[in-house]
C-alpha cells in the first residue's frame, strides 16, 4: 500500500517546538497550500493542511523557519481520535512530514521566487544530523548547495552500461 503526500506552502504561523517526556522533539505546524485554480470570485483558494515533524526536522522547522516562510514536505497522511470535552468522538488527520525542505532564505520577504532550497533532512529514526550551514550558520560562509561526492555519477565517461536483467520491468 501507498500513503505519500508532497506539499508545497507557506508556514500559517511561527512553529512551536515541544519534547515528549522522553525528550523527542516535535512540532505541530499548518502548511497554506495554494490550489491550482481561482474561485468564483477570482481570487486564490487555499487548504489549510495541519502536519507534525519530529525530531531533527522539528528542531530545525522551530529554528530557522517562522510565519510565511515557503516550505516543502514529503511525509505521510495519519489519522486518529480522542474523546472531545462534551464526549463526543473528534477525528483528526495530520500529515507527518518525513522530509522538510526550506524553499527559500530565512530572511527573505513574502513572495520570493526561485530561491534555492537551504536545508533538507529525514527521519531516520533518531539519528543526530548537523545543523545546516551558510544562512543559518556562519555568518562568512557560503551555502553550499550539492555534494559532489553524493553523485555516483561524477566521474563517469561516457554511457553507462545497464544489463537487461538489472531493469525493474
Amino acid at each position: 500500500m501507498i500513503n505519500r503526500v508532497v506539499l508545497v506552502g507557506r508556514l500559517t504561523k511561527d512553529p512551536e517546538i515541544r519534547y515528549t517526556t522522553n525528550g523527542i522533539a516535535s512540532c505541530r505546524f499548518t502548511v497554506a497550500v495554494n490550489r491550482t485554480f481561482k474561485g468564483q470570485n477570482g481570487e486564490q483558494e487555499a487548504d489549510f493542511i495541519n502536519c507534525q515533524a519530529w525530531r531533527k526536522n522539528a528542531e530545525n522547522l522551530a529554528n530557522f523557519m517562522k510565519k510565511g516562510s515557503l516550505i516543502g514536505l514529503e511525509g505521510r497522511i495519519q489519522t486518529g481520535s480522542y474523546e472531545g470535552q462534551d464526549g463526543k468522538r473528534v477525528y483528526t488527520t495530520d500529515v507527518v512530514a518525513d522530509s522538510i525542505q526550506f524553499l527559500e532564505p530565512r530572511n527573505s520577504t513574502e513572495g520570493a521566487q526561485n530561491a534555492p532550497n537551504y536545508q533538507s533532512s529525514t527521519n531516520t529514526g533518531g539519528t543526530n544530523q548537523n545543523p545546516p550551514q551558510g544562512e543559518y550558520g556562519s555568518q562568512n560562509k557560503q551555502p553550499s548547495y550539492t555534494r559532489v561526492d553524493e553523485d555516483p555519477f561524477a566521474n563517469s565517461k561516457g554511457p553507462i552500461e545497464v544489463s537487461e536483467d538489472d531493469l525493474p520491468f
